[in-house]
């Protein structure tokens, strides 16, 4: 009889113990968008682009801000340019900001300048930053304290140090190099997933220049490509964009 009543005991712990949650408590998941990164071009803001309304709202071009279309607006952003390794910290200003989908993002004159990109060809990696890291908040802290310097200069005070023959020549050797990327579509673990891929692109689409890429043993690389024009790249992004993939990145020279 003792030992009945201490199983049911121990049974009733144990299904206490798998059912201790309640509607109010809140369950920690994954997020997607903390392991967000993409490769690709950004679009240089002008308000010449707002006029020809290319882009639905304007930005402080002397700001360390961008638009983007996933991340939540407030969240912070590390920009790379991948040819020199040169980075800045932005914060998304707007995700509800209405330009092509060819771009990752809307990025600034004075980023572009930090960054030293070749205005031809604005390629960036961009990551974003959890804001509970302590190199966010330091990074976030120097951020406000620019931002309030930038709004009380005038448009001509927000200049960056010894652009000069340097970072020119560093310039024009970007583009003398020759223009050569590719969209990655997806990464697949077993060949058979990329090989459908493919037919399914030259099955729904009129693009016939998908390829796979063998990485490892456990990974294939779909890609469309190589272009050599950016009129084409363009072209292409949008089609397959229309099959509703939801990160697409630009490589260059794979």
């Amino acid at each position: 009889m003792n030992y009945k009543f201490i199983l049911l005991f121990f049974t009733i712990i144990l299904l206490n113990g798998c059912n201790q949650y309640s509607p109010n408590e809140k369950i920690l998941v994954f997020s997607s968008e903390q392991k967000y990164k993409n490769t690709g071009f950004a679009l240089i803001y002008s308000d010449e682009l707002k006029k020809n309304k290319k882009i639905s709202k304007k930005i402080d071009n002397r700001s360390l801000l961008i638009f983007h279309k996933s991340i939540k607006k407030n969240s912070f952003v590390k920009i790379t340019n991948p040819v020199n390794q040169k980075t800045v910290i932005a914060e998304v200003i707007s995700n509800n900001v209405k330009f092509s989908s060819f771009y990752n993002s809307v990025i600034t004159n004075r980023i572009a300048e930090e960054l030293l990109l070749n205005i031809d060809e604005p390629y960036i990696d961009l990551v974003l930053i959890s804001q509970n890291s302590t190199f966010i908040a330091k990074k976030a802290k120097t951020f406000n304290e620019e931002k309030n310097v930038a709004e009380k200069m005038p448009v001509d005070g927000i200049k960056i140090d010894n652009l000069g023959l340097v970072k020119k020549n560093e310039k024009n050797k970007v583009k003398n190099e020759k223009f050569l990327y590719s969209i990655k579509i997806a990464d697949f673990y077993h060949e058979v997933s990329a090989e459908n891929m493919v037919k399914r692109i030259i099955n729904e689409t009129n693009l016939k220049n998908s390829v796979i890429k063998k990485l490892s043993r456990t990974k294939y690389r779909v890609l469309l490509g190589p272009f050599n024009d950016i009129k084409k790249l363009e072209d292409s992004f949008n089609e397959i964009k229309s099959l509703n993939f939801e990160n697409l990145e630009i490589l260059k020279d794979v």
